[in-house]
């Protein structure tokens, strides 16, 4: 049977109205060869159920037995493009609508002349060998789960049929159907498995990795859906995904979100996910990672992995990262970012306001903006809370603070710990010798140290 040649992710897209709780309505079909007027009721069955159903022409005589359900991909993904039969002679296929199910619990084709073999070059998705028991990822839900079975709706009634899927069984009622298939009678079955709640997903919102003609995959989903959300969840994701799916979603994230999930994830996941992508890739990501965490990640890395991942980096990168590596990873340099905020002495709530616009680092992390005297000696700070409630004309040393706390760039992370809990700080400006300011610690990096100390 042709399929894909990799494990098949598939990711769910929850559009706006899932998110709001809606439900979509009721359908009813018409069938574009019927003649009837009155509209046909769509009718549920479950992939588990219909697998090795026998197949037979209007006389009753055996055609062969299902083996599974082919799915277009592409612009018309979920439409079953035909049911793939095992027979005497190998596997066939057979459009849906010359199919249907009778009274008697069996499949039935209309014309024994619609049965074809089942070509090498269809591009099919196969439910029970490409999605059953694969991983998806529930963007709503943020988290990684299993396809336990397939709900199909038969779109028709009577001659005229169409099949199609209506949505991807994810909880313990497909698990349950597939667990006692054999063991009970298909309708008991049914019934039983209905007691337990349905935990399922609308095919529409499901999209998949696919190859391509170069043997990578591709991610067919907008970064930006991946975009939004959070970069401690995409990395819980990609901590639950086997390798190929994690390699496969990670690859397909732009160099900002990649690099944004890469400092939230711990440094054996990270190098991982690096150990598939040229030294100009990893460079593209490292650049868009906070200095400090750029130059931790390298740190972990083969020392030729990181000269050469250096020297792919641009200049003014670089030299950040080179000097951060300098220090002692278990000092306050070691952790800090060298990424912030600063003003001369002179400057206006309006200059402030135009450095935070242009700032190239996150502002999420920025709380204080720093005053620097001409040989950046550390001589005040002023708080966003300040600045928003100051007239723009306003001189930043009228609202500074003047007693700052600081602290030497060889501070253990220990002591480190210690000050960030006694003042109860968010952020703490690094000094050298000299008192001029080299960076900020933020209270997440200390944050992360404890937590590793547990």
């Amino acid at each position: 049977m042709s399929s894909f040649d990799i494990k098949s992710v598939f990711v769910i897209h929850l559009r706006h109205e899932l998110q709001a709780g809606h439900k979509p309505a009721p359908r009813v079909y018409t069938h574009p060869m019927d003649t009837r007027t009155e509209p046909r009721i769509a009718t549920r069955v479950s992939l588990t159920a219909i697998l090795g159903m026998p197949v037979t022409d209007p006389q009753g005589h055996l055609c062969g037995k299902l083996k599974d359900v082919a799915v277009t991909t592409g612009p018309e993904g979920g439409k079953v493009a035909g049911l793939v039969l095992k027979t005497r002679t190998g596997l066939a296929l057979v459009p849906s609508q010359e199919v249907m199910e009778t009274p008697a619990g069996t499949l039935e084709v209309r014309s024994t002349e619609a049965i074809g073999p089942l070509r090498e070059e269809g591009n099919y998705l196969f439910l029970q060998q490409d999605l059953v028991d694969r991983q998806i990822i529930d963007i709503n839900g943020r988290k990684v789960v299993r396809v336990n079975d397939v709900d199909l709706e038969w779109m028709g009634q009577g001659a005229a049929h169409l099949l199609r899927v209506a949505e991807v069984e994810v909880g313990l009622r497909g698990a349950f159907r597939r667990v006692f298939k054999g063991v009970l009678p298909r309708a008991r079955l049914e019934a039983m498995s209905r007691k337990f709640t349905a935990r399922a997903i609308p095919w529409q919102f499901v999209d998949v990795i696919e190859p391509d003609p170069a043997r990578r995959v591709r991610l067919r989903i907008e970064h930006e859906r991946l975009a939004d959300i959070h970069p401690s969840e995409l990395a819980d994701i990609l901590e639950d995904l086997a390798p190929a799916e994690r390699e496969a979603v990670f690859t397909s994230l732009d160099e900002e979100v990649a690099a944004e999930t890469l400092e939230e994830v711990e440094p054996k996941l990270q190098k991982a996910l690096l150990e598939k992508l040229d030294d100009e890739r990893i460079a593209d990501i490292v650049e868009e990672m906070d200095p400090g965490a750029a130059a931790d990640l390298l740190s972990e890395l083969p020392e030729d992995q990181s000269d050469a991942i250096l020297e792919e980096m641009e200049p003014e990168e670089r030299q950040e990262v080179e000097e951060l590596l300098e220090f002692d990873e278990d000092s306050a340099a070691g952790c800090m970012t060298t990424e912030f905020i600063y003003l001369g002495m002179d400057a206006t709530v309006a200059q402030a306001v135009e450095a935070l616009r242009s700032f190239d680092g996150d502002p999420e992390t920025v709380t204080e903006v720093y005053l620097l005297d001409e040989r950046r000696v550390l001589r005040g700070a002023v708080s966003l809370a300040r600045l928003v409630m100051a007239h723009p004309e306003t001189h930043l040393s009228v609202l500074a603070e003047p007693r700052v706390l600081s602290c030497p760039a060889d501070l253990h992370q220990n002591e480190l710990a210690e000050m960030f809990d006694k003042y109860n700080l968010h952020a703490l400006p690094v000094v050298d010798p000299q008192g001029r300011m080299v960076g900020v610690v933020q209270s997440e990096q200390v944050i992360s140290f404890l937590r590793e100390k547990l």
